[in-house]
């Protein structure tokens, strides 16, 4: 049986890799283009924008594409025209699954997502079927280079933080959704080093599932997050122990 030389496999994780890079800079590019329609291109005077400015900056996209989705956003280089949509359903064991896309074209994603949901196991909802057990809330990744949990913890509750918890060796800051841009400008002023800022949808209740279905949970979910038009994939699926030692093994 012939093998794999070090080359292939080399050139095989480089091209994932570089899927990878290719997907957070549509996805970075996207944010901004959306952004800059809504609310014109000052980041100064468009805290979305500025988000999204650094959120791409988080993942590395060079300079020139950043300002290159500004200026289509704002009208000044001809493009695709981007819609938000959300859909949501049922996957395998009943999960809760939420699909934030922006695409530019509706019928094309719906039946991408529909098709996945129904070859899979899953079930695609009606608006609203599931979104009702999730809270959107600000998460703020805080790098943690040596800080002590409870000298953040004070001082991030200061800054108007609702939540924080330490997760390997940074800390993940929540705040409400309407404090989220207050708490990130609070914790830039304290010289902490931000990561990752972003809104997230937080489910009010987790799913448990035995491994066999866990495996086709997350088949589903990363069929759907590995859409060309997925922004986000949000789930209730409780990622237990097994279910990671499982995933590994693949």
């Amino acid at each position: 049986m012939a093998g794999h030389s070090h080359s292939s496999n080399v050139a095989g994780r480089k091209s994932a890799v570089d899927a990878k890079r290719a997907k957070q800079f549509t996805k970075a590019a996207k944010d901004i283009i959306v952004a800059t329609r809504d609310k014109g291109k000052d980041p100064a005077s468009n805290p979305s924008l500025r988000l999204a400015i650094e959120r791409a900056k988080y993942v590395n996209m060079p300079k020139d594409k950043i300002e290159y989705a500004i200026l289509r956003g704002c009208g000044e280089v001809p493009g695709l025209t981007y819609e938000e949509k959300v859909y949501e359903g049922y996957g395998p064991g009943g999960i809760a699954i939420i699909v934030d896309v922006l695409t530019d074209s509706i019928t094309r994603t719906a039946s991408e997502i529909k098709h996945i949901f129904s070859k899979y196991g899953g079930n695609m909802g009606e608006p609203g079927c599931v979104s009702w057990d999730f809270k959107k809330v600000g998460l703020i990744v805080i790098k943690g280079n040596n800080l002590k949990e409870d000298e953040v913890m004070e001082i991030a509750l200061d800054c108007g933080a609702s939540d924080i918890s330490q997760v390997d060796n940074n800390f993940e800051v929540i705040t409400e959704f309407s404090d989220f841009y207050t708490v990130l400008e609070n914790l830039k002023a304290k010289n902490f080093q931000v990561e990752n800022a972003e809104f997230v949808k937080i489910p009010g209740n987790k799913i448990t599932l035995d491994v066999e279905t866990g495996l086709a949970a997350v088949k589903i979910i990363e069929l759907l997050d590995a859409l060309q038009d997925t922004q986000t994939i949000w789930t209730n699926l409780e990622y237990t122990p097994e279910l990671i030692a499982a995933l590994n093994k693949e």
